[in-house]
């Protein structure tokens, strides 16, 4: 396998592998977790994308935030829910730069430049604090239950956060098909429904000593990794924006026909309709800030590094991708629900799919709350708070 060793070379390939996903992201949609889409996740595994962050010294490109939200956004537009199975990979690879053990990077890293992924078991419910979970290694063995598991299904290894035998919060590092590890499909959801983010229940699983990370010191300490795995999450609501434009754009010039009204003021066609394009202009607009918002964020990351010199430097970066989050979040749906506005009733039609737009962006853009971005922003400005050290920030 290839991994792309810059930025140009890395999207080039980002648009050939999102040239693959496109034709079939509609009936992936469609079947959710009927159907385990195997194939384009594989294609996804073996292009060499998944390892672009892996670091120089462990025989990486060592490629940083600008490439990884242009590499994300590309495939978002053509399928997000495939572009978010890697999130949680992207995260793990940032964590054992910073904390995982020689043995693991060595080990780990070697089996990411191999095309195999990391996927996440780190949501639990009934707590929101480290101290709440349930999830406890005892004994050298991982016994608890994990929601909200993106890419464990078919992934290679997952990441399981708990609790260690002194009670602080460690990740595992676990093979997929480790003895006691099941990953169920209970995954029925409106949108992002091609991620399969269902259960995981672990039984007595072996975790190796060397493969145990000090997740508590992560968040110990001025950090970026929130931010940059924030950062993917901006990329993804920002690619399905502009996949909603996109389709909006192609349905007006090719489908769509003129309203009566329109008709009446000597519109040609639904795309000479002064309030379509009215409305289009302004979506566009909107949209292309939230790429320019995206692409400024992710340069001030690789300005600030993972390892930020201090906390304000950590909180610059945090809340520089914290506005561009909260900001795509809101033009992902919007862009999702005025596609059908611009494009009229015909547009509904299931055929063509052009609701999984707004579904995937809707369901994608709870994952955390827009709301505290903005207020995070607005205590910094305000008052000199730092934001919070977690990994929604």
């Amino acid at each position: 396998m290839s991994v792309p060793q810059t930025h140009d070379d890395a999207v080039t390939l980002a648009h050939a592998v999102a040239d693959g996903l496109r034709p079939g992201a509609a009936q992936r949609d469609r079947d959710g977790a009927a159907v385990i889409p195997y194939d384009a996740l594989a294609t996804l595994d073996a292009s060499g994308l998944l390892a672009i962050t892996v670091p120089v010294a462990d025989g990486g490109p060592g490629l940083g935030p600008r490439t990884l939200a242009e590499v994300t956004r590309i495939l978002a537009a053509a399928d997000p829910a495939v572009a978010q199975v890697p999130q949680g990979h992207f995260l793990l690879v940032d964590v054992l730069a910073l904390h995982g053990s020689p043995e693991a990077r060595k080990r780990l890293f070697a089996e990411v430049l191999a095309g195999r992924r990391f996927g996440n078991a780190l949501a639990e419910r009934g707590g929101a604090h480290a101290q709440d979970l349930r999830t406890r290694i005892t004994g050298g063995r991982l016994d608890g239950v994990k929601y909200y598991t993106t890419g464990a299904l078919t992934s290679a290894w997952i990441a399981v956060s708990a609790l260690d035998e002194d009670g602080r919060l460690v990740l595992a590092l676990v093979p997929r098909d480790a003895p006691g590890v099941h990953v169920d499909t209970d995954w029925d959801v409106i949108g992002q429904r091609a991620t399969i983010s269902g259960t995981a229940t672990f039984t007595g699983v072996e975790v190796e000593p060397a493969l145990r990370v000090d997740y508590a010191a992560a968040w110990a300490v001025p950090q970026q990794l929130g931010a940059r795995a924030q950062l993917v999450h901006t990329a993804i609501e920002t690619g399905i924006a502009g996949a909603a434009l996109a389709d909006a754009r192609e349905y007006l010039r090719t489908k769509a026909r003129p309203s009566t009204e329109a008709v009446r003021a000597g519109a040609a066609g639904a795309a000479d309709d002064p309030h379509v394009r009215h409305r289009y202009g302004r979506l566009v607009t909107r949209v292309r800030a939230a790429e320019a918002l995206l692409d400024s964020s992710a340069r001030t990351l690789e300005r600030v590094g993972l390892v930020p010199v201090d906390a304000e430097s950590a909180a610059h970066g945090s809340l520089t991708v914290a506005a561009a989050k909260a900001f795509a979040s809101e033009i992902a749906v919007e862009a999702g629900s005025e596609l059908f506005a611009l494009c009229g009733t015909s547009a509904t039609a299931a055929k063509y799919a052009l609701d999984r737009h707004w579904r995937n962006a809707r369901t994608h853009s709870v994952h955390d709350p827009v709301d505290w971005k903005y207020h995070h922003i607005a205590a910094f400005e305000l008052a000199d708070v730092l934001p919070p050290s977690h990994g929604q920030l």
